[in-house]
């Protein structure tokens, strides 16, 4: 840390603590320090963004557990209940990041006189399911929008009820995710969040440090304009105290302030309950992302529906800008 306090590029630092020193690691915004780092990570390359990735196997990788370093058997997740097998898609043509906006819960309940609160517990199996599906089919990253900056304006009791199942879905999911290869990552502001909250999110990140099947990607109180003016303020506050040159500020260094910097760009953004917008969500990171909306409300949705979006996907031509030039014919007629 002597360097950083004697001036030198603070980003230069993150970038060194984060993946060359095996006494530090990254975990969300935070560095904590956890001892034998090295033991539990096993794919930090395998992690970059754009790197091709190999599939989860059907049980038979094994992960270090950081409580103890002993060897524990993953547990690939079930089958769906209808039989329903992944599509073979080509590894090339598989995202790596699929970001989920999980929409229609309240219309779920509205349909079947129900409160808004049972629409929302109605859609943990979903999600459970999604997350099960992404392993079976490949996908190495997911994040799922669970509770945005803007949701503190519904009634406050559904805030409180929120608040709750949120930190109640960690806590009963987090063995199951951990037991399947799931490492589990927050992103979000702290303020406002309640404490009971954010200690089963940092504790479900501690105890899944060492997984690499899947990482999923909390959004808890989260907004994207959010993240990208908390990154301007650190690091107007950087250029402030002269430990940061502006003029040397590009994307990639940009992004060394988001909340989760080393998760890849999102590929394909899967909105469900037939709505067609982005809502605030990673908008930095979806960029170039391709959208998919489905017409299907958030409590109704399962992996088979994950798949479908993810063959959208494959179909796609993403060209980032770039463009080959159309071949013309030869004009046949004439001089």
């Amino acid at each position: 840390m002597t360097s950083a306090q004697q001036g030198d590029d603070p980003i230069g630092l993150a970038e060194l603590v984060g993946t060359k020193n095996h006494c530090f690691v990254a975990v969300g915004r935070h560095l904590d320090i956890v001892p034998d780092v090295a033991k539990l990570s096993r794919t930090s390359s395998g992690r970059q963004a754009g790197k091709d990735v190999p599939r989860a196997t059907s049980g038979r990788s094994r992960k270090a557990r950081p409580e103890d370093s002993t060897i524990a058997e993953l547990r690939p997740p079930p089958p769906h209940s209808s039989g329903a097998r992944p599509p073979q898609i080509p590894r090339d043509r598989l995202p790596i990041h699929v970001a989920l906006v999980m929409d229609g819960n309240g219309r779920w309940a509205k349909a079947r006189n129900l409160p808004r609160t049972e629409g929302h517990a109605r859609g943990e199996a979903s999600l459970l399911d999604v997350i099960e599906g992404a392993i079976e089919v490949g996908v190495k990253y997911l994040s799922a929008y669970a509770f945005s900056t803007e949701n503190w304006n519904r009634s406050a009791d559904e805030v409180r009820w929120l608040m709750g199942f949120n930190r109640d879905v960690i806590r009963r999911r987090r063995d199951q995710l951990d037991a399947m290869g799931v490492r589990v990552r927050w992103a979000g502001r702290r303020p406002r969040l309640w404490r009971s909250v954010i200690s089963e999110l940092e504790d479900a990140e501690r105890r899944t440090i060492g997984n690499d099947v899947l990482t999923l990607q909390f959004c808890v109180n989260y907004g994207g304009r959010a993240e990208i003016v908390d990154a301007a303020q650190r690091i107007a506050k950087l250029a402030a105290e002269g430990r940061l040159d502006p003029r040397k500020l590009t994307e990639e260094r940009f992004r060394h302030f988001l909340d989760e910097p080393d998760i890849p760009d999102v590929d394909l953004f899967v909105r469900s309950s037939g709505e067609q917008r982005t809502s605030n969500f990673l908008l930095w990171q979806s960029a170039y992302a391709e959208l998919v909306f489905l017409d299907r409300l958030w409590p109704d949705f399962d992996r088979r529906d994950l798949w479908r979006a993810i063959e959208l996907y494959a179909e796609r031509d993403r060209r980032y800008g770039g463009a080959v030039p159309n071949v013309l014919g030869r004009d046949s007629g004439g001089s």
